[in-house]
């Protein structure tokens, strides 16, 4: 790992597994307490480094450490592959995006500017010029999820490095591979090495001591929401992002063409074995679509070959665990022991979870009302626009939520009416541009990601006022 500026190792490690097929992978270090409070101290030393460096200084780096995982996207994608278990077609397109982030983020490390504030525009005032700045927050924790361990990680490294920070991450025990070698590029590509660490072991053991040290002043977090809360409560005053869970709803008007849906709802709800938070995973499909929609559902759903992720014809890999599998097949069997219907799939084999449809689901159900993060869709019967809404909003999260409709009336009272931070018109809940501003109401968290955005989180906001 990346501690003190330096690549160390440990007395305890950590294998990282395979999760197809159960190999060893590779082993990293598990971090102490005492490795914790060097990367602190490091930091803080290094957060005076990095801002004192011009926004074009560190744009030059961000743009070599892009061009570094151009170079080297096959070894990234086949990293994303072995360890996240993500078929090699995902992983590509995950190495392209995460490179994308990296070089917006380092358009954005030339954008750091503020505005000047008419205060004679104040009753009483003037000979007064106002203005203000940006100026980075110090020292930056992130800690980054499994499913998406190249991508995710570079929407925190990269923000973070461009507003000026010292940042040390904490990417995921089961996933950690991917996190080392961006901070590997970034130190190749010119980062000063004591700015950009990376602590590997369990989040138990270090989380707690990483996010209530007083010398972190920006955490940013992406994972479920109990921890989430938990970080919240240890972090005390500081600036966080949280981007928590999901129960993406996905409603289907009269108007819309069933297959077209079918086809989105596929992609939209089995990509990473469905462990991605906006993830399609409740389907509110009005009752003269219904059946026309579960019959090109099945069918879509059933072309989903399963297998090993390293093989270019496997459309979905593994889960990340066997207990994540085990979790989501008794999901399964108990909405279908509650009266709902197994449409396709239900089947277990290791981690690996075939594709599943549900329909029949009552809103009260598991798969319905809590966060699958499997490769699971419910399918739900409505009546009309009002309660696709209701039902949409009977949750307490609020991510992504989508809706297939010809209706613009229909499409913009869904827009207006459903509480979510990403709604997607004629297309399924699983779509981000990485540019754009992503982020979550409710229990799915505060604060958005996106570079531009995620650097307004990653700075604080100065006021000069001039008396003249």
């Amino acid at each position: 790992m990346h501690v003190g500026g330096a690549w160390v190792d440990a007395a305890e490690t950590i294998d990282v597994l395979n999760p197809f097929d159960g190999s060893v992978v590779d082993t990293v270090p598990s971090a102490t307490i005492d490795d914790v409070q060097t990367a602190l101290a490091t930091a803080q030393r290094a957060a005076r480094q990095v801002a004192a460096m011009t926004g074009y200084e560190r744009y030059e780096i961000l743009h070599r450490a892009s061009e570094l995982m151009v170079k080297r996207a096959a070894e990234l994608s086949k990293i994303i592959t072995l360890e996240e278990g993500k078929p090699v077609g995902e992983a590509d397109m995950e190495v392209a995006r995460a490179t994308e982030i990296i070089a917006l983020s380092a358009e954005e490390a030339k954008r750091l500017g503020g505005e000047v504030l008419p205060l004679d525009g104040a009753p009483g005032v003037r000979d007064k010029i106002g203005f203000t700045l940006r100026v980075p927050c110090g020292v930056v924790v992130g800690i980054s999820p499994f499913n998406f361990p190249l991508h995710l990680v570079c929407h925190k490294v990269g923000p973070a490095f461009a507003a000026g920070n010292a940042i040390i991450l904490k990417p995921a025990t089961d996933t950690p591979l991917s996190g080392l070698k961006v901070v590997e590029l970034l130190v190749e590509a010119g980062a000063p090495p004591e700015a950009v660490q990376c602590l590997t072991g369990q989040g138990g053991r270090i989380g707690d001591a990483l996010c209530a040290d007083p010398r972190v002043r920006k955490i940013t977090f992406t994972g479920s929401r109990d921890v989430g809360e938990h970080i919240c409560k240890v972090a005390g005053l500081k600036k966080v992002t949280m981007e928590l869970g999901s129960n993406a709803p996905f409603v289907v008007m009269p108007d819309a063409d069933p297959e077209k849906v079918a086809k989105a709802a596929a992609m939209s709800g089995y990509s990473n074995a469905g462990q991605v938070c906006i993830s399609t995973q409740r389907v509110l499909a009005h009752k003269d679509v219904y059946g026309s929609f579960v019959d090109a559902f099945k069918a879509e759903v059933e072309s989903i070959n399963t297998g090993d992720p390293l093989h270019a014809d496997s459309g979905m890999g593994p889960m990340i665990r066997r207990s994540d599998a085990e979790r989501v097949q008794g999901w399964v069997t108990e909405a279908v022991t509650g009266g709902a219907t197994l449409v396709t799939g239900g089947d277990r084999d290791g981690q690996v979870m075939q594709p599943t449809v549900v329909e029949g689901v009552s809103p009260e159900m598991r798969i319905s009302c809590d966060e699958v993060f499997g490769p699971v869709v419910g399918i739900t019967k409505v009546d009309d626009i009002d309660q696709a809404i209701a039902l949409a909003n009977d949750t307490n999260y609020g991510l992504s939520a989508a809706i297939f409709t010809e209706n613009v009336n229909w499409a913009m009272q869904y827009v207006r009416q459903v509480e979510s931070g990403n709604i997607h018109v004629n297309w399924g809940t699983q779509w981000r541009a990485d540019l754009m501003p992503y982020g979550g109401l409710k229990d799915s968290g505060m604060g958005k990601e996106g570079p531009k955005y995620a650097v307004e989180e990653m700075t604080e906001l100065k006021m000069c006022v001039f008396h003249l």
